[in-house]
């Protein structure tokens, strides 16, 4: 079957699935890597129609699952950022080449500037859709009720009703607690390459401000930030595509 995804084995024994999409060769580069969100698959909307511009484009392309999502290995309950950034990581090494543009949407935002600092010379750019670095501190501890919080803290896990998916996201305290170790919104980020964010303004998980304090924190002068005033969480209506295609087409003519 077309869709049937490879898998590629971490050390730690975890199978990633993947999908990757060979380029016209080394003139062709750099490549596209897309970073999911949270709960989120290599099966969703942006993902596949990335893929779809990148192979018009003969431009080398990857989509995978980390662990506890999709296709791949193990529980998500059992997942947090580390893990996840761990995978990004792992797999830009093992399954990629040369300079990648890193596409990160939602928690992959997050995924994609931890990569970048963890890999600066293979990451060429970075496109954010509604990126969300720091989103388990900023956006759900910070703004969780005492009740939440107490329910978390005494059963380690909270199930969070959410307008994305059928089923409740499982909230852990050790994807809390590992999420204030991956913290990068309160110092400077080290990456001096170019960046475009993309944000909608009626995004109700994250909120439009959050992508200007990401620009003003990166230390590169090379960063375009996108407002779209009538743009959601999802970003993924073919105006929205089409402002992502742009943006990626232009960082890998670099």
């Amino acid at each position: 079957m077309a869709n049937t995804p490879k898998m590629f084995t971490r050390d730690n024994g975890a199978a990633i699935a993947y999908h990757k999409s060979e380029g016209d060769g080394p003139s062709n580069r750099p490549g596209v890597v897309f970073l999911g969100g949270f709960m989120s698959d290599m099966e969703g909307t942006k993902a596949v129609a990335l893929e779809a511009h990148c192979q018009q484009q003969g431009r080398a392309y990857l989509r995978f699952d980390y662990q506890g999502h999709g296709q791949s290995s193990g529980e998500f309950t059992e997942g947090t950022i580390g893990q996840w950034s761990d995978d990004a990581i792992d797999v830009l090494d093992a399954l990629t080449e040369g300079p990648q543009i890193l596409v990160g949407s939602s928690m992959g935002g997050w995924i994609m500037l931890l990569a970048a600092l963890s890999r600066p010379e293979r990451v060429a750019g970075l496109v954010g859709i509604a990126a969300a670095p720091d989103f388990t501190e900023a956006l759900m501890w910070k703004g969780f009720s005492s009740e939440i919080r107490e329910t978390l803290q005494r059963d380690r896990v909270y199930y969070a009703p959410s307008e994305y998916a059928d089923q409740p996201y499982a909230i852990t305290m050790e994807l809390i607690e590992d999420g204030r170790t991956q913290l990068l919104l309160d110092k400077a980020i080290d990456f001096d390459g170019p960046v475009h964010l993309f944000q909608g303004i009626v995004d109700d998980a994250v909120p439009w401000e959050h992508a200007l304090t990401i620009s003003r924190q990166l230390t590169s002068n090379n960063v375009t930030t996108t407002l779209i005033k009538d743009g959601d969480h999802r970003l993924s209506r073919e105006e929205d595509l089409s402002k992502i295609f742009a943006a990626v087409d232009r960082l890998t003519s670099h």
